[in-house]
């Protein structure tokens, strides 16, 4: 049987391997303009980069990429925080309460991820601006997580019914709560599903930019995407600048991607194939 398998995936490698570099080829432009002299703007690339190592730390100082990157960090850190917790727990109540309301929130939640994040925009803007939540770390956190939460709980939700739930009634027998079986039995077995949803979501968060640029104002709080755009206001379309920028705004994406790689296949699939 795995001989006849075999023979049926060989010739989809070579399928594979043309995607995965059709894929990587806008990496590789960006990473040669990112390397290229500032004569010449986009008309002149060639795909011997110029090598010209300047423009990384001309882009830092230049975009004040720094104050930006650790601004990501603390709003895309603080929004997976919140997001896990929240959308483990509803998760968790829709898999083991099954009941109408569960039901009917689960449905709505559903109906929500066919809203884009954006409309909602106008309506937040409004809304934090009575709330002060303008040119917040908290208000970002809050609103990505939340844009960010039906498909989480989803996820997680299909995930834990592929968990035994004997495991959690064991716990019970002994003495512990559903709340407390939850956090002691059932989440540390949800990291497959918690690296999927840190990718996914995670990488989401970090290059948000069409609700940063309403509800961050100020250069203090100017995440990567929106100090990489000020490339096209303030330097006048400045592409090598404007590549070395995106390209180190690129690196805790992926390296973050390349962490938690290793669960994130299963994470998608378990709840689909047992669930």
């Amino acid at each position: 049987m795995m001989k006849k398998r075999d023979a049926l995936t060989y010739p989809l490698y070579p399928v594979v391997l043309v995607i995965a570099l059709l894929a990587l080829i806008p990496f590789f432009f960006l990473f040669v303009l990112a390397l290229k002299n500032q004569e010449g703007g986009l008309s002149s690339i060639r795909l011997i980069p110029d090598f010209n190592w300047t423009n990384f730390p001309n882009a830092w100082k230049a975009g004040d990429l720094g104050k930006a990157m650790m601004n990501s960090i603390i709003m895309t850190g603080g929004g997976i925080a919140v997001l896990i917790v929240f959308s483990a727990m509803a998760g968790y109540t829709i898999a083991r309460f099954p009941s109408v309301l569960n039901r009917i929130i689960f449905a709505i939640l559903l109906a929500c991820m066919m809203i884009p994040g954006i409309i909602n925009t106008v309506p937040l803007y409004t809304l934090l601006i009575r709330l002060r939540g303008i040119n917040t770390y908290w208000a970002m956190i809050f609103v990505m997580a939340t844009n960010a939460l039906p498909f989480s709980v989803f996820l997680y939700s299909s995930f834990i019914r592929s968990i035994p739930i004997s495991l959690e009634e064991s716990a019970i027998i002994d003495g512990c709560s559903w709340f407390g079986a939850f956090w002691r039995i059932t989440m540390p077995l949800l990291g497959p599903v918690t690296s999927s949803v840190v990718i996914l979501q995670g990488v989401g968060m970090w290059n948000n930019y069409a609700q940063a640029v309403f509800f961050l104002q100020d250069k203090a709080h100017r995440n990567i995407p929106l100090s990489i755009s000020l490339f096209f206001q303030q330097y006048g379309a400045n592409w090598p600048l404007m590549a070395a920028a995106a390209t180190l705004g690129l690196l805790p994406a992926v390296l973050m991607f390349i962490f938690f790689q290793k669960f994130f296949i299963s994470g998608i699939t378990t709840g689909s194939i047992k669930g």
